[in-house]
């Protein structure tokens, strides 16, 4: 019965936080491996070397495994939309569900295509058609990528929507502003660089592993060479569309980057926390404890990264929840009370806007339209009740973010030293390097996922920033229904993703098919 105390809600964010994180341990690699099997060949094509074809149909392999796994878990995620979040998939579905319908209709069915054509047209379509499949494959997939970012990116950043009062629904009234607002495609950019990544660290530590096992010298080497490329490429880019992410989270959602920083009092010229411990003695927002134990901090870099200025104030927690402080476009922040006033007067506003409306008071129905509209930005606010609620998870927003920039910072020197060792023609000799490349495969899938737990969880309390709580959009199930579709799903992906590893390691044992098999 303790874990039925748990309420209803959080078991739902338990159990999407579950089916997405399982769903992202497969689509990474599908579109990392998609760029590089795309690459190598190319290469073939172009040189008609017939090592490239080898591995090309070697990563082929292990892309197919783990593409079919990835649909399984991505059909399973949305449908929880409508399973346990259905009053947010009332209140915005006209919106949020556009970007995944052409997800479904456009970009999953391109790479169904053309991935037979990629997988069984080897001897039955020209070298050219063949090539043109595996790009459009690897296009599909990120464009299926794209289109659920659009959408994820609209809940961080809602836009190009208007509230109709009478349908209690959001609609879309700017396609192209959901499409391509700053938000959704830096978190597109974002988001397939790091596929990009765990792609190459994949490709690289099984390449380690056969050097190790001084087995396919040759297809391991050409094949590092690609990876490391391609890993190199995606952590660099990486720090610069994070640099754009950062700010974007600093104009449109200051609470993120506050607890991204560790920061509850707001300062100009405020400092990017290199390395720091947070002092669990600070309870409550604000108490008068220190926020840090120890911090090593790089001074005015937040400031600059945020607002593109040096000297610019950042607000921290405290001032959010305050208010007073003035805000980007001129204007004074409202506190966290004046702003849940306005939200409980938005949502008054719509339920005397129904009544007037059933009881024929078009005059009255027109007044509480026109009060509710220019509190709308605050609606969310209102099912709130204290500012604690306002506040994410600090410590685990704050140590996910370091963990994830330091990764990435070791990614690039790793990636750096893998280059020049290969192209010095030693990495046969250093075994050390081939071990550091094979375990080093985890940390690549660790930085993965806490990016997602940075965005997701630094957003909380909300489903749409501002305008809907989770408490509010979850659907009306009971916690023990929850529980037991928890524990389901818990046995279920564990087991395909026991399988798909299975099928993986026994593959990769097998190895490449020797080039003089490959026309056979």
């Amino acid at each position: 019965m303790e874990l039925l105390s748990i309420s209803a809600v959080n078991w739902s964010r338990a159990q999407f936080a579950l089916t997405a994180g399982y769903h992202w341990l497969f689509v990474p690699l599908t579109i990392g491996l998609g760029l590089i099997m795309a690459i190598m060949e190319s290469l073939y094509v172009k040189t008609g070397d017939e090592k490239w074809k080898s591995a090309t149909k070697f990563w082929q392999k292990i892309f197919g495994i783990n593409f079919a796994i990835g649909v399984a878990t991505g059909i399973i995620l949305e449908f929880q939309f409508g399973t346990n979040w259905s009053n947010y998939s009332w209140f915005v579905g006209d919106i949020f569900g556009a970007p995944l319908a052409i997800e479904g209709i456009f970009a999953f069915f391109m790479e169904a295509t053309f991935i037979s054509i990629m997988f069984f047209g080897w001897n039955r379509v020209s070298k050219k058609m063949h090539l043109a499949s595996t790009w459009l494959v690897f296009v599909g997939a990120s464009l299926s990528a794209f289109w659920i970012l659009v959408a994820n990116a609209w809940m961080q950043y809602p836009i190009g929507m208007e509230f109709n009062p009478e349908s209690v629904r959001n609609e879309m009234v700017d396609f192209w502003a959901v499409a391509f607002s700053p938000v959704a495609y830096n978190k597109f950019l974002h988001t397939t660089f790091s596929c990009w990544a765990v792609g190459a660290a994949f490709v690289v530590a099984v390449s380690g592993w056969y050097l190790l096992k001084k087995r396919h010298a040759d297809f391991a080497i050409k094949s590092m060479k690609i990876g490391s490329l391609v890993g190199l490429v995606a952590f660099l880019m990486l720090a610069v569309t994070g640099d754009g992410s950062a700010y974007h989270v600093a104009q449109k959602q200051p609470m993120k980057l506050a607890a991204m920083e560790g920061l509850y009092e707001g300062t100009e010229g405020a400092g990017l926390v290199a390395v720091g411990m947070l002092n669990p003695a600070r309870e409550k927002y604000n108490d008068e404890v220190d926020p840090y134990i120890f911090k090593i901090e790089l001074p005015k870099l937040l400031s600059l990264l945020g607002y593109r200025d040096i000297n610019a104030f950042v607000p921290g927690i405290v001032d959010i929840v305050d208010g007073g402080y003035t805000l980007p476009d001129g204007t004074t922040a409202l506190s966290f009370q004046e702003r849940r006033e306005r939200g409980l007067k938005a949502i008054q506003a719509l339920a005397d806007y129904q009544v007037a409306k059933e009881e024929g008071r078009d005059a009255d129905a027109a007044n509480h339209e026109i009060i509710l509209r220019e509190n709308y930005a605050h609606f969310g606010y209102g099912y709130l009740e204290t500012e604690e609620e306002l506040i994410p998870n600090i410590p685990l927003t704050f140590y996910s973010f370091h963990l994830m920039v330091m990764i990435g910072v070791y990614f690039i020197l790793f990636f750096m030293i893998m280059l020049y060792i290969l192209y010095k023609k030693e990495m046969a000799d250093n075994r050390w390097l081939q071990y550091v490349a094979l375990w080093s495969l985890p940390l690549a899938y660790l930085a993965s996922q806490l990016g997602w737990v940075v965005a997701e969880v630094g957003r909380q309390p909300w489903t749409i920033q501002d305008i809907l709580p989770v408490q509010a959009a979850s659907s009306a199930v009971s916690a023990q229904n929850v529980v037991t579709t928890f524990i389901l799903f818990a046995v279920l992906f564990t087991g395909l993703l026991i399988a798909e590893v299975t099928i993986m390691v026994k593959q990769i044992k097998k190895g490449p098919d020797p080039v003089g098999e490959l026309n056979a």
